[in-house]
């Protein structure tokens, strides 16, 4: 199976990630094209630069004419900028600038505000005061001529972090008004790694620990520690640490890109190598390379198997003194925690009493805070745990559009080819409550409108 490892020790944003696709072989015009084909003012800077030795790529995104700053340069620059402003309207000469009084400029509205990407790989612009809604963003990329499935990746990146920023502000994701992320240097930075990532050709994104940095950082609504709140909301299921940097170094950008196409994270993986590559950050710290490392390659698989192999492992408990009830609760909060799947069986225990076998399979990096869970939430007073290895196929979303609202359909590859499809059960109980719909006739709709689209 060909996988994609990132290697996060200096954090990862947009830029750097961009980078290191180009690093790894994505061709410069497919971006290129990406971006005219969004139709914002913006153009692509592609460099080789220096991080304490590393040769790396580096690009940049030149928005409305401006490249991209670092958070708390560009709060500095915004600060003068007001400071100016307000000097001249007492002397009776007013100017329009982004803070004008004259000028609406609500931030009650939820998003994060941070104007960019973050910390040392950064994006900020004057532009960044622009709000756009998800509403706008999702006709943006839609009417791209790129592929559906880098829409639909592009949309649910954004969608991601619309749902951070709603969670963090209370506030329901479509009244959100993305500050930061809705600049036109987000818009491309997200687009250009959906349509990159897909152009890698991998079966399997895979992701070290993050390093987030330390220290504090300046946004719209004050100073906050690192990692921002937004961005520690979308890395709450990704081990996470903080080093000798005290830098802000994994932007919220970045974050939404990995919480979406990764889909596992783990130590280096057993793979044969075949492109190393390097994305820069915009910093170049001492003694501390600022670059994202991706290396692309193939599995080692311990025997030869036609379908891709991974490492699982199982926790099981017998339970024969507990609710039926509270059963159905610790296998939902199982899923909810991580597990790739929780099941029940009926078994006959010791002096013939009837009981029920709990079985949750997780990832191994998950498996101590699923075994604290069912120890703490059922009468068990033991788990078995072992190591086993599973065949699974690759599995994606894509999204239809029904008469009644958008269903995602699972769609699962083997060997290049789709195997499986199905519609998501919750997008499709959704719709059949608020339309008063038969289930069975929403997944029915769903199948035939994501057959008719993949048939033409």
């Amino acid at each position: 199976m060909r996988i994609a490892y990132l290697e996060c020790f200096s954090g990862i944003s947009g830029d750097m990630f961009l980078g290191a696709l180009l690093d790894a072989g994505v061709p410069p015009e497919l971006l290129t094209r990406t971006v005219k084909a969004l139709g914002v003012d913006a153009r692509l800077e592609i460099s080789r630069v220096d991080r304490s030795g590393i040769s790396a790529t580096k690009l940049d995104v030149i928005a409305a004419g401006e490249k991209e700053l670092p958070r708390e340069e560009f709060w500095e620059k915004e600060s003068k900028a007001a400071a100016h402003s307000h000097e001249h309207e007492h002397h009776g000469h007013a100017h329009s600038h982004p803070h004008d009084p004259g000028h609406s400029h609500d931030h009650s509205h939820g998003a994060d505000h941070s104007h960019n990407h973050g910390d040392s790989h950064a994006h900020g612009h004057q532009h960044g005061h622009s709000h756009r809604g998800l509403k706008e963003i999702r006709q943006i990329i839609s009417q791209a001529d790129i592929s559906q499935s880098a829409k639909d990746r592009a949309i649910k990146i954004f969608e991601t972090l619309g749902a951070a920023e709603a969670k963090v502000h209370n506030s329901d994701i479509e009244k959100i008004h993305f500050h930061e992320v809705g600049a036109i240097d987000a818009i491309v930075d997200i687009v250009c790694a959906s349509v990159g990532a897909e152009a890698l050709g991998v079966d399997e994104w895979i992701c070290s620990p993050l390093n987030v940095g330390g220290g504090t950082v300046v946004c719209a609504h004050g100073t906050f520690p690192i990692p921002a709140p937004a961005t520690l909301e979308l890395l709450k299921k990704a081990p996470v640490y903080s080093g000798e940097i005290q830098k802000e170094l994994v932007t919220p950008t970045g974050a939404a890109i990995v919480s979406v196409l990764v889909s596992r994270f783990a130590q280096f993986p057993a793979m044969k190598a075949e492109k190393i590559a390097y994305g820069a950050g915009t910093r170049n710290f001492k003694n501390n390379p600022n670059v994202v490392r991706l290396t692309v390659g193939e599995t080692l698989a311990k025997h030869e198997s036609p379908f891709p192999v991974e490492e699982i492992t199982v926790l099981e408990a017998s339970i024969d003194d507990m609710s039926p009830q509270v059963f159905g609760y610790v296998m939902e909060q199982a899923l909810s925690s991580g597990a790739l799947d929780a099941f029940g069986t009926s078994v006959q225990m010791k002096k013939s009493r009837p009981g029920m076998l709990l079985t949750v399979l997780c990832r191994m990096e998950d498996s101590q805070r699923l075994t604290r869970l069912i120890l703490a939430e059922t009468t068990t007073l033991g788990v078995r745990i072992r190591q086993e290895t599973r065949a699974a196929l690759a599995r994606r979303h894509m999204s239809v559009n029904t008469k009644w609202g958008e269903v995602r359909i699972k769609l699962a590859n083997l060997n290049g080819s789709i195997s499986n499809y199905a519609p998501e059960y919750e997008d499709c109980s959704r719709i059949a409550k608020e339309q008063k719909v038969p289930l069975k006739t929403v997944m029915q709709e769903a199948i035939k409108v994501y057959l008719e689209a993949t048939n033409g």
